[in-house]
């Protein structure tokens, strides 16, 4: 299995779509990293020579945060947001969905496992 910037990717796939398995890089970015390196995209990620690893890496730790880098970037990010009260801040906060979705009826993602909520009684109107 080769092992590009800490992630080993699988020697059975297509070196495109072995690229993806690394977070941060998606299908667009793989092709474009694969054309700069001028390997084929269609090359088997097990069929690779060291020379042609250590390009892509080399690649990919010049020009794109992947992996710890990113994650700590967009964490830094949606910290910052908390801390300066933002509508999109207070949303984290909250467990909300941040991008302006509908939440009466959907957002099971974002706001977990349904918690009910006992409702009011209905009070009967005495006449007397």
């Amino acid at each position: 299995m080769p092992r590009i910037v800490g992630v080993d990717i699988p020697n059975n796939k297509v070196i495109r779509v072995a690229l993806t398995y690394i977070h941060g890089i998606g299908a667009f970015t793989a092709a474009k990293i694969l054309n700069e390196a001028g390997i084929e995209l269609d090359l088997n990620a097990g069929k690779l020579t060291e020379d042609e690893v250590s390009k892509i890496a080399q690649i990919i730790d010049r020009d794109y945060a992947v992996e710890g880098q990113l994650r700590r970037q967009v964490s830094q990010h949606i910290a910052r947001l908390r801390d300066i009260g933002c509508y999109r801040g207070v949303r984290h906060r909250k467990g909300l969905p941040v991008r302006g979705q509908q939440t009466q009826s959907n957002a099971r993602t974002r706001k977990g496992k349904k918690k009910t909520v006992a409702g009011k009684k209905g009070v009967k109107e005495m006449r007397g």
